[in-house]
């Protein structure tokens, strides 16, 4: 089975992304240059990624005393990864990038997610480059992004600390100024930095000739003490190795020694790292001390890593939807060739006849469709979201804003939403396998493993809901909202006018009613501790209502498609979610609209 026409549907039928060639920035493109970047990408994760998940995942990093060690796989797979240009897909032509639509580098991407998620497809590297590119200054974009969308270098984002945690509030690395002539180096002005970072993903390797650390941290006031909370927080570049004004490596190594591997349950072909800054073990120029140059302006460092930080949520959205789907599939090919048991008939089971395949019981049948709703679906809201993006970038001044509103209010769904369901949807697939399904004989287990840890990564599901029910949804008067709200009236009214889909229709307006009343009754005290006390319900709840919506307008596509095997499955998902998915709704915004105080409440000691 093979993932490309999902992708060919949703791209072409239902996005019409070969209409974003009649803008400026994209006017070289075609659909037959959409079809040869697909192309090249299903090839290069059929060839070097998907033979060795399981290898990276059996032969985790490790530290030999000097570097770590990868398989041989990943550095064949580093390498063809940056040699096909999608590290600098969506970059200017003079910077030798592509000048690539982000919803097909998105849907290009997912290929080599769902080949073998943990051997990485640069999604940090371009992140940090991306930044660069809007918040850095000339020579840093020269130096140190255009060799990382090379893959000469590569990138990480360092901003978890041992005792912090996601609370960026209470970092404590330090910042102090290199010199008297610190604001003079030609690379931005130098610090050094002293502290520690942890869970820091593709932190220390030999993949490439450097790697470019994108650090926050805090520079004391005049007292030598740290500001509190965020508004103190700085970014810096901080290289593994010193480089010269000319992006040459010049042979010595900064202050950046590695502390520890950190080993976890999924995601092994990457190496996760603590890392220590300052202290010592590689002075540079005699003194301790990493050396890190400043990203934009003092204390305006999270306003500059949210660039990243958002680019990397709708990434491990991607990355969560894609390990749903290979188990999608790989449950499904067990599913049709799995003979046991037979049809209940009027007079039981006739052990005379042969054993069935299991496709054919209606309960595997109900797995089978509940993997497809929650990963196609997710599928295409994430590839919504990455046509929010070229319109944000290239659209007229009014669409680009409304873009850039609909990205701030859909963001915490299209990391979290894929990071449950589709980790449900990897459960399923072990569930259809039985005994085996949890064994090492096939891939579901390891797929489960992996998918576990995106309900962490890049902020937590509670993060991911104070940040929607708390910020989102108010924000600017509460205008994204009402924007959402707009566009999936807009869905309703064009589905009310098919009679197969009308039912549903309807369904979503009420969902949509639901939401809005809880999100006013969550507020209703103007108290945050209130509201917030349910935000992971309320999150869960709105993303369902998306998720309703987006298949709703996939189903609205895929009825004026011709008949085939593919458009019945389609509209099987979607009636499968509005019939099996969406009346959860109810159940988790009752808690909402209450300010229900049970959890909050409860005292510790009752536990």
């Amino acid at each position: 089975m093979s993932l490309r026409p999902t992708v060919d549907f949703l791209l072409y039928d239902w996005l019409n992304a070969p209409a974003l060639n009649e803008r400026e920035r994209f006017v070289d493109h075609s659909r037959e240059t959409f079809d040869a970047v697909l192309d090249t990408c299903e090839r290069i994760a059929r060839e070097k990624y998907a033979p060795f998940n399981r290898l990276v995942d059996t032969q985790e990093p490790h530290f030999d005393g000097e570097k770590v060690i990868l398989p041989q796989a990943t550095h064949d797979a580093q390498k063809a990864y940056a040699e096909s240009g999608m590290l600098s897909a969506a970059q200017d032509y003079d910077v030798g990038g592509m000048q690539l639509p982000y919803t097909v580098e998105a849907a290009a991407n997912a290929f080599f997610a769902m080949a073998s998620v943990s051997m990485g497809s640069g999604m940090l590297t371009t992140g940090n480059a991306n930044l660069l590119m809007v918040h850095g200054t000339p020579a840093q974009k020269q130096v140190f992004a255009l060799n990382e969308f090379s893959g000469r270098f590569s990138g990480t984002m360092c901003l978890s600390e041992p005792q912090a945690g996601s609370s960026l509030s209470d970092v404590m690395t330090r910042a102090v100024p290199d010199g008297a002539d610190f604001e003079s180096d030609p690379l931005g002005p130098r610090y050094r930095l002293t502290g520690n970072k942890m869970w820091i993903s593709a932190g220390e390797h030999e993949l490439t000739e450097n790697i470019i650390h994108l650090v926050l941290a805090k520079i004391p006031d005049e007292n030598g003490k740290l500001v509190p909370g965020t508004r103190g927080i700085s970014l810096f570049i901080v290289p593994k190795k010193m480089v010269n004004a000319g992006g040459e490596l010049t042979g010595e190594r900064n202050d950046v020694a590695l502390a520890g591997l950190n080993h976890k349950c999924g995601w092994r072909g990457t190496t996760n790292t603590l890392l220590n800054f300052g202290e010592g073990r590689y002075p540079v120029n005699g003194e301790a001390g990493a050396v890190g140059y400043l990203v934009g302006q003092a204390g305006k460092g999270l306003h500059c890593m949210f660039h990243m930080m958002n680019e990397a949520r709708i990434g491990v959205g991607l990355a969560a939807t894609m390990l749903g789907m290979a188990g999608y599939h790989a449950s499904l090919d067990y599913a049709k060739n799995r003979p046991q048991g037979r049809p209940m008939g009027p007079a039981g089971k006739d052990p005379a006849q042969p054993p069935v395949r299991i496709i054919e019981h209606a309960d595997v049948k109900r797995m089978l469709l509940a993997q497809k709703s929650y990963c196609e679906g997710a599928l295409a809201l994430e590839l919504y979201c990455a046509r929010l993006v070229d319109e944000q970038h290239t659209g007229a001044d009014h669409s680009a804003d409304e873009a850039r509103l609909l990205l701030e209010v859909l963001t915490p769904i299209a990391k979290s939403w894929p990071s449950e369901w589709c980790l449900e949807a990897n459960s399923l697939a072990i569930q259809i396998h039985g005994g085996y399904g949890y064994t090492r004989d096939f891939p579901v287990e390891q797929y489960w493993r992996d998918n576990r840890l995106n309900m962490i990564h890049e902020g937590t599901h509670g993060i991911q809901a104070m940040d929607l029910l708390g910020r989102k949804v108010l924000m600017e008067g509460g205008k994204g909202l009402k924007l959402l709200a707009e566009r999936i009236n807009g869905t309703i009214e064009r589905a009310i006018q098919v009679p197969e889909l009308a039912g549903h229709a309807n369904a979503l307006g009420q969902a949509l009613a639901q939401v809005g009343a809880a999100t006013k009754a969550a507020w209703a005290t103007g108290e945050p501790t209130d509201a917030l006390a349910n935000a992971v319900p309320y999150l869960q709840a709105f993303g369902h209502t998306v998720l309703a919506w987006v298949w709703l307008d996939v189903a609205l596509a895929a009825h004026v498609a011709p008949e085939s095997s593919a458009r019945t499955g389609r509209l099987a998902a979607m009636r499968f979610f509005f019939h099996y998915e969406l009346p959860k709704i109810g159940a988790w915004l009752q808690v909402v609209s209450r300010r229900d105080q049970t959890c909050a409440e409860l005292p510790e000691d009752a536990f």
